[in-house]
């Protein structure tokens, strides 16, 4: 007897594979790429902030293929394994390295974690993302469901800027947390605005990404 065929609709789709497994390698490279700050355009800015704003734009494709609640599970296990990241390293940093390997100085100075600034990045990254839930629901079901383009926009446009601002306050403002001083407001706020833009732009760029499935009639 054959087996029995499980309904279309009763299927993950590939595609929400395929962007939950981007979402979460995007985070992760946003995430280790972070520690390098490099000078583009004549300005500093983490080297992480060119991939990470994509997440958001992966994040309303996983939302219009696998629903709200299940985009909330992705986007606290993407912190978890993010924290569990920077715990890691923080542990390898500390174990003695092997003396004919010789870089043991250099791997604890580049990879051993800054917790101030890990810790800001997660919560500005929970906090951002599940409000561009919110948001990204809404416009769906108060708004308009057409106009694809529209709902990315919308709801990025309201949650880069919050996650920029959690992030640079909390990593980098002139009060000292977790042993680091922090810096001057001037530099706080040169960081907030110049990743801003570059977020927004990263952001805008991604916006096709919306339009590799069509919406699969799944309660967003």
């Amino acid at each position: 007897m054959a087996a029995p065929r499980v309904p279309a609709h009763d299927l993950i789709p590939r595609v929400a594979v395929v962007a939950i497994a981007a979402y979460a390698g995007a985070q992760v490279i946003a995430q280790v790429t972070s520690l390098k700050i490099g000078v583009v355009g004549g300005r500093a800015v983490d080297m992480g902030t060119f991939v990470y704003p994509i997440t958001f734009t992966l994040r309303d494709v996983v939302h219009k293929v696998v629903g709200r609640s299940a985009t909330r599970v992705l986007i606290l296990t993407c912190a978890g394994v993010n924290l569990f990241l920077a715990a890691y390293l923080g542990w390898t940093a500390s174990v003695e390295s092997d003396p004919s390997w010789g870089l043991g100085a250099e791997y604890e100075a580049v990879l051993g974690p800054i917790w101030r600034i890990v810790l800001a990045s997660l919560a500005a990254m929970v906090v951002s993302e599940l409000i561009d839930t919110e948001v990204y629901h809404l416009f769906v079901t108060r708004v308009t469901d057409r106009h694809q383009w529209a709902r990315v926009l919308t709801s990025n446009a309201v949650s880069i800027p919050i996650d920029n601002l959690i992030f640079a306050v909390g990593a980098f403002a002139p009060v000292a947390i977790l042993g680091t001083d922090g810096l001057p407001w001037a530099t706080v706020w040169s960081i907030f605005w110049v990743n801003l833009w570059v977020k927004g732009l990263v952001s805008v760029a991604s916006v096709p990404l919306i339009y590799v499935t069509r919406d699969r009639g799944i309660d967003p």
